[in-house]
């Protein structure tokens, strides 16, 4: 399950703030009634509303709880484990309550090992009107950015392990990146000072775009080589498949990679 349409298809329309509650076992619709507070965690009702994770002992009886008040549902993490919320948030136990927003939230409770909980919310906006059908309608396309020749060729030879799908991908350093691109391109007259001068360009004028991931210092005195920021310019351009796997083509003339 994901995705508002996911939680949204055979939701009738609310008035505005009811919340609307599902994970795999469980589900749930709670009024905007100030003071309610719906509880969810892998105990049993009418202790817990929600039930997710009930067969995994690292979620805790009582995870979680969402309250209504200020015109807003409250979320608390009350649990054990941390709860994992979009763009990265992470709410510990002793963390402040945040309001969730209108529409849809996925919120992931920590589990066993590797495993994760999906609680899916959605919470009514004034103008909701319930589920709309997109299915005959065209796929929204993600947003890619256009890349000249010489750039793809330069990001795919720093992003193998990313175009790879390695779990823990890290971009190649310039001075081997040099050595490929002398393989590859030996009359394009590549160098670390010029691999390190086309990333620059590329990460400002991305930066300009409103690209997903910082691509600039706060501080113009840094480092334009920064490997945190050449980390971001690649995880974006993979995810949104600006580079796709097939580019890996474009290495096959310099033969496997070095396993150093």
């Amino acid at each position: 399950m994901s995705g508002s349409d996911s939680l949204a298809r055979g939701v009738p329309p609310g008035r505005p703030g009811t919340l609307h509650a599902r994970t795999v076992s469980d589900d749930l619709t709670a009024p905007p009634r100030p003071g309610l507070t719906i509880r969810f965690g892998r105990g049993e009702k009418p202790d817990t509303q929600l039930a997710v994770g009930v067969d995994d002992r690292r979620v805790s009886r009582r995870h979680g709880e969402l309250t209504y008040r200020e015109g807003h549902w409250w979320l608390r993490n009350t649990g054990q484990q941390l709860l994992r919320l979009p763009r990265g948030l992470m709410m510990h136990a002793s963390s402040e309550p945040i309001p969730l927003a209108t529409g849809y939230t996925p919120l992931f409770v920590k589990g066993s090992g590797h495993r994760e909980h999906l609680v899916e919310l959605y919470v009514a906006d004034h103008d909701d009107r319930g589920p709309v059908a997109h299915r005959r309608e065209e796929t929204v396309q993600p947003q890619r950015w256009a890349l000249n020749e010489d750039e793809r060729l330069l990001l795919v030879v720093l992003g193998r392990q990313y175009l790879e799908y390695e779990p823990d991908p890290r971009p190649l350093t310039y001075g081997r990146a040099a050595e490929q691109l002398a393989h590859l391109r030996p009359d394009a007259n590549w160098n670390v000072r010029r691999i390190e001068y086309r990333v620059e360009l590329v990460r400002h004028r991305l930066h300009r775009t409103g690209f997903k991931y910082p691509l600039v210092h706060d501080n113009p005195e840094e480092r334009p080589s920064d490997n945190g920021l050449l980390h971001n310019l690649l995880r974006g351009l993979v995810e949104s498949t600006t580079l796709v796997p097939p580019d890996l083509d474009l290495l096959d003339e310099f033969g496997p990679p070095d396993p150093s």
